[in-house]
């Protein structure tokens, strides 16, 4: 019984250790930073200010090789894509991988990556909108913190001034400057003018997990899905009618994805009005017929979506939802020492 009790034990132990996400080197000034193109083509005249933006902030820019490419609505083929991320992944000289931009495509190709490699070689890796495919592909088969944050046109480059709010946050993020180890952070959302409300009151803690709805329901069913029990789950979308997203939601919580949540962040649905509003609910009324009343804390409005107040999550970081708040804070280092 005794051998019993202390192979438990172990057990527990190594499962709780191989429950932890590993942390991706922070970044230093002078390193490489990968550009990639997972799903649309890239503007091409954009992502060169971005390139000038970073080369002046002291970072070295390395682009992908389908970067400039066109295959339909797709920066090329699934293959292209997929080396894109891997042959970044694999240059020792790159630290950081950002996606240039959202769009559609990433599920087409989240199956040609290789993440035992990812797994073992663990980099900053940064995108949001469609790259939510792959930030949660990574997160279940690689199990490494992965950042739901601003593309390229949003903090990137030369327009950092007019982000006043979330670009701090982004680059203190990737210096691993928020939080700093051994400290917690919350994100101070009292200065905004839109203020986060509380849908389900109550405090608790868990890991990260989400990004765009849309992509979360598009993975239900496959090997990607997330786990979001004992998780925080966060959601956003844009340019979706309230009828489409209540579809999506349906799915979520079907799938039973929204019965042993620590807790839900609902962030900002940005253009999510319906066509025919006297003939429809409004965004708030569909998130308050799923998320008002549940057992665990909910808050919605909060700065994460297509909107220029779109700070980084980092995606399997413990985190603390406060409902009574309206607050999110960050409970551990999201980055190890640059190297």
């Amino acid at each position: 019984m005794r051998v019993f009790l202390i192979l438990m034990l172990a057990w527990a132990t190594m499962a709780t250790a191989a429950a932890a996400p590993i942390k991706p080197p922070a970044l230093a000034a002078g390193d490489t930073i990968a550009i990639v193109a997972p799903s649309r083509p890239v503007d091409m005249e954009a992502l060169k200010m971005v390139r000038e933006g970073l080369v002046a902030q002291g970072y070295k820019v390395k682009l992908a090789g389908n970067v400039g490419k066109r295959w339909g609505y797709l920066a090329g083929s699934d293959e292209e894509r997929a080396t894109g991320i891997m042959d970044a992944w694999r240059d020792p000289e790159v630290k950081a991988i950002f996606c240039a931009v959202g769009g559609s495509g990433t599920t087409r190709m989240m199956d040609l990556l290789d993440y035992d490699y990812i797994r073992k070689h663990p980099k900053i890796f940064s995108g949001f909108s469609d790259i939510t495919g792959l930030h949660l592909s990574i997160q279940k088969k690689a199990n490494i913190i992965t950042f739901h944050a601003p593309t390229s046109k949003f903090v990137y480059a030369n327009n950092v001034e007019k982000r006043p709010y979330a670009a701090p946050i982004f680059w203190q993020t990737m210096r691993g400057e928020f939080p700093p180890s051994g400290t917690e952070m919350t994100y101070d959302t009292t200065t905004l003018t839109t203020k986060t409300l509380c849908v389900a009151p109550g405090v608790a803690e868990g890991r990260l997990i989400g990004g765009n709805l849309s992509l979360v329901a598009a993975v239900m069913g496959t090997p990607y899905e997330p786990d979001t029990d004992g998780k925080i789950l966060f959601l956003e979308d844009v340019h979706e009618e309230p009828y489409r997203l209540d579809r999506m939601l349906s799915t979520l919580r079907l799938a039973g994805k929204l019965d042993k949540c620590a807790g839900v962040v609902l962030g900002r649905f940005a253009d999510c009005n319906a066509e025919e509003p006297k003939r429809s609910f409004t965004i708030d009324e569909v998130l308050d017929q799923y998320f008002k009343g549940r057992p665990y804390p909910v808050i919605s409005r909060f700065p994460v979506g297509h909107v220029e107040e779109n700070v980084p999550i980092p995606e399997g970081a413990m985190a603390r939802i406060d409902g009574n708040k309206g607050t999110l804070t960050i409970l551990e280092a999201v980055l190890g020492p640059a190297k």
